[in-house]
């Protein structure tokens, strides 16, 4: 899911986004894998196939964010 639409959807239900951070990103992810995210490690779904590959991207790029609900 993109992080813009993520922050969509909480805002359209009535959070707020506090606060965000890169700390989990993974700019080698390139997200067009065979079997999705479980390619990359740990999963490894493709088992021994292009293993050293994956190995090199590392794991998935993911957002790190944090909302809360105001106070009516």
């Amino acid at each position: 899911m993109d992080q813009q639409q993520m922050i969509d959807l909480a805002q359209k239900v009535g959070f707020r986004l506090a606060a965000s951070s890169e700390i989990n990103a993974n700019a080698k992810d390139s997200k067009d894998y065979p079997e999705g995210v479980w390619t990359l490690p740990p999963s490894l779904r493709l088992k021994e196939q292009d293993k050293q590959k994956y190995l090199a991207i590392g794991e998935s790029d993911r957002m790190t964010l944090k909302f809360y609900k105001p106070e009516i």
